[in-house]
């Protein structure tokens, strides 16, 4: 309904659908504007409320004759009820839409307030005329075998207008044109061979342009039981069908969006059977829209979800509550679990009873995947920095700590023996200086202070040498980096570079590593390689290694990439690639 509301938003004519009662179900702009009354205040309204009591009585009785079936339309000139107490004239079409389930009503409101001005002279006459006309809406004619017109009502008049001396004993084809005959032609030959005629037909009419007409034909006869001509009464409907056309318009354009929307649409029986679906949904779960048929929704909701989910749809049917958000899991067909998202809101028909769910269903299987792998990533950093926390308490009580203790107790002993410093002074002095140095190194595995002092190739360089010394191993660096590399380029590549060697130390069997870093076409290469026993690189990936998760995100957030070659006794080439973004800025500056 919201979509057959939209299209006609752009309407400068004020529309309302109304149900048979006379109740407001939708009202576009125009006619809020007229009168000055938001949307919802006026669906509050009856019909009879906007016009001073004399008008809706006249409204109200043609209301009834349509409500009843003795007509299908007709059209009223009153007067309506603004915001601020005014009056403001309007001409009212009224057609019944009784082509469904529920009968409907359009109405369509012209504002004529400055023409009943201009016309206020006239006024008596008018409505004198008005409400002769209006009572008969129904355009009637008597035409003569010959195809001229005998005689016409005013309704008719109006309609074809044309004034009663330019009508009556003028041929038929001089009055509705020659391309309205030829279509209707077809008709008077039906009528005028003594058959009843009824159809309803868009046709070009000279004068008054194109116009949908419901028309009845009934033969009349002379006293000799021949056919002599026919009358003709003629309902202009073309307000209806352009109505129904822009319903059809609305509905089909809802069906495409329904069918092509990029989210799972659904149409749900109170029952919780599936009454329709689109592809997007059935994509979801693998059905096709003919198995979904033969489903439930507690079929495919999962047992544990379904009590939850079941009580809010319950919920909506007692009016408790209005348009709804669900989580839930679905079965998919092949069997797996599909993470979902929903929103569902109840349609009633024009006395309350529940009609169907419509339901908006997200998947969001990959989202919860990926905050999962979040969680589990978060875990696994935890889990590294307390197992390099240990690492490092473990290296200062069971080494620092027992070199420091050893140290005291020489300095004890020099104590009690003074005559043995001068011998013991320059050991005891190497001791001090280890211990400092090593303190150094773990000062550096935490955070390398050199990468800010000395930049990112030297400080790197620096924690090479130290780590191939403490290590007794050889690290070949070599660096063709010219620029200034940001300190957030420089610590990542840090820290990768203190995993992978790590490794290589403890893993490859091998005491030399190959460590370039390099500069091309606005990136920085960091490339990693040794010789030794190396690994079998999927396993490690699938096994979720923290070394080298920790290595593959730490070069994700950068936008870089990060390339691991080794295979069993065959080396390990660890390659990474990161944007330069101060050359970036330099070329930026530069332009």
């Amino acid at each position: 309904m919201q979509l057959f509301r939209d299209v006609f938003d752009a309407s400068p004519i004020g529309i309302v659908v109304e149900n048979v009662e006379g109740q407001l179900l939708f009202v576009n702009p125009s006619f809020c504007s007229m009168l000055g009354f938001s949307e919802e205040e006026l669906r509050r309204k009856h019909c009879v409320d906007f016009s001073p009591a004399e008008d809706a009585e006249k409204d109200w009785a043609l209301f009834q004759q349509l409500r009843s079936g003795a007509i299908d339309h007709y059209q009223l000139e009153k007067r309506y009820f603004r915001r601020d107490g005014s009056l403001m004239w309007g001409r009212l079409s009224i057609s019944l839409l009784n082509n469904g389930a529920s009968p409907l009503v359009l109405a369509m409101v012209e504002e004529i307030s400055e023409k009943k001005a201009a016309l206020d002279r006239e006024h008596d006459l008018l409505e004198t005329l008005d409400l002769v006309t209006k009572q008969m809406t129904a355009a009637v004619s008597r035409c003569s075998r010959d195809l001229r017109y005998l005689w016409a009502n005013q309704a008719y008049m109006d309609w074809i207008q044309r004034p009663w001396d330019e009508l009556v004993n003028r041929p038929i084809a001089e009055i509705v044109g020659t391309s309205a005959f030829e279509s209707l032609q077809p008709y008077f030959q039906q009528v005028l061979a003594g058959k009843d005629v009824h159809y309803e037909a868009e046709t070009d009419f000279q004068g008054i342009g194109r116009r949908w007409t419901s028309a009845t034909y009934r033969p009349t006869f002379d006293v000799n039981g021949a056919v002599e001509g026919w009358v003709a009464v003629v309902l202009d409907i073309t307000a209806r069908k352009r109505a129904e056309e822009a319903l059809r318009e609305s509905e089909e354009k809802f069906r495409s969006i329904f069918r092509e929307a990029g989210v799972g649409m659904v149409i749900v029986s109170p029952e919780g059977r599936y009454l329709g679906a689109n592809t997007t949904f059935c994509e979801c779960l693998g059905y096709t829209e003919e198995e979904l048929r033969e489903k439930t929704v507690e079929s495919i909701t999962l047992a544990e979800d379904w009590p939850a989910f079941s009580r809010k749809l319950q919920e909506l049917l007692s009016g408790e509550s209005g348009f709804q958000w669900f989580s839930k899991r679905c079965l998919h067909k092949s069997g797996r679990i599909v993470h979902t998202e929903s929103s569902a809101a109840l349609i009633r028909s024009s006395d309350g009873t529940p009609r169907y769910f419509v339901g908006e269903v997200l998947d969001i299987t990959s989202r919860i995947q990926a905050e999962a792998a979040l969680s589990d990533m978060t875990r696994k950093l935890i889990e590294a920095q307390e197992t390099e926390r240990a690492r490092i308490g473990r290296e200062l009580h069971d080494d620092i700590n027992q070199r420091l203790a050893m140290l005291a107790v020489d300095l004890e002993q020099l104590q009690e023996n003074p005559y043995e410093i001068e011998g013991r002074v320059q050991e005891l002095r190497r001791q001090m200086l280890e211990i400092s140095n090593d303190v150094q190194a773990l000062s550096h595995d935490l955070h390398s202070s050199k990468l800010e002092y000395l930049g990112v190739a030297a400080g790197i360089r620096s924690w090479c040498r130290e780590f191939a010394e403490r290590q007794r191993m050889e690290i070949d660096f070599k660096s063709s980096v010219q620029s200034v590399l940001p300190i957030e380029i420089g610590r990542t590549l840090f820290r990768v570079l203190q995993e992978a060697v790590h490794n290589a130390s403890k893993y490859s069997g091998v005491k030399r590593v190959e460590v370039r870093l390099e500069e091309q076409s606005g990136e920085i290469h960091l490339i990693i390689s040794d010789l030794g026993k190396g690994f079998e690189v999927g396993r490690a990936l699938q096994n979720k290694g923290l070394g080298l998760t920790s290595m593959q995100e730490r070069v994700r957030l950068l936008n870089g990439t990060i390339l691991i070659e080794s295979k069993p006794m065959g080396g390990t080439r660890i390659h990474v690639r990161v944007p330069n973004e101060s050359e970036q800025r330099l070329r930026l500056a530069a332009g």
